[in-house]
């Protein structure tokens, strides 16, 4: 079961970050979930902000960690639970970076690496990773997702 394993790895899913603008956070349409963009919130905080660097690289990847955790929050919200899940289809990540920086990919891997792990070759994806000027609350990260869900 997909609960029992995230709880395996000492992953305890917080309470959904409310929209921090005028949009919901997970739209249900046909057989896809599209989940808004999901910034590193923590208890009702931005966790990690700022622009990043080589030097700061790791701080960015548990960034991109915590967007791929709050995804899964607002799937369980939106559906009650995981079983109904059939394929993770895509993530759109974004590095709040400066201009020289290039490892985009290396950053959002830690998203991309976590579905995998939970959902197996279901977790494999599609994937943008992209460096940007800014992002809202200045948050290093922000990932949204495709997701396939069944009716079965």
């Amino acid at each position: 079961m997909i609960e029992e394993k995230i709880k395996s790895m000492g992953i305890k899913l917080p309470v959904p970050p409310t929209p921090a603008g005028s949009y919901i956070p997970v739209v249900k349409s046909g057989n896809l979930l599209y989940v808004s963009g999901q910034i590193p919130m923590i208890d009702g905080k931005v966790a990690f902000t700022g622009k990043v660097s080589d030097e700061n690289i790791e701080t960015a990847v548990e960034s991109a960690r915590i967007c791929a955790i709050n995804i899964l929050a607002q799937v369980k919200k939106e559906l009650g639970g995981f079983e109904k899940i059939s394929k993770i289809v895509r993530l759109t990540g974004f590095v709040n970076s400066l201009p020289e920086f290039t490892q985009h990919p290396k950053v959002i891997n830690a998203a991309s690496d976590l579905f995998y792990e939970i959902f197996g070759d279901s977790g494999k994806h599609s994937r943008i990773a992209v460096g940007v000027s800014s992002l809202p609350l200045n948050s290093m990260t922000e990932i949204d997702a495709i997701i396939e869900i069944s009716f079965q």
